[in-house]
């Protein structure tokens, strides 16, 4: 059988204060929930914040896009590549955004 998945995303949200009252808030409620994978997605410049403010919860770490070039490195500027994601813990990322698709012509 197949475990459930809940993935948030916040977008172009957020700030330092914000995320720690957001899971301030929000792992509390998580501690004793058994049967789903919970998994946050916050902005890149966040990714090692919210991954210290998650190390004693059941949550999990989420990007929100990486660098579609198979290459871990290279001269992609602001790119992040899935080695780097990696590197901090993140397991899950979303990729296909409508939003990307429609204001900056990407396509598969």
């Amino acid at each position: 059988m197949r475990q459930p998945l809940v993935i948030g995303n916040w977008k172009m949200h957020g700030s330092l204060a914000e995320n720690g009252q957001l899971l301030g808030g929000l792992i509390p409620k998580l501690t004793d929930l058994r049967g789903v994978r919970v998994v946050v997605c916050p902005p890149a410049p966040y990714l090692l914040n919210v991954f210290g403010a998650l190390s004693d919860s059941l949550i999990e770490l989420g990007a929100q896009n990486l660098c579609a070039e198979e290459s871990d490195r290279g001269a992609y500027t602001g790119e992040i590549s899935a080695a780097m994601l990696a590197d901090v813990n993140v397991r899950f990322v979303i990729v296909g955004h409508s939003e990307r698709r429609e204001y900056y012509s990407e396509t598969d």
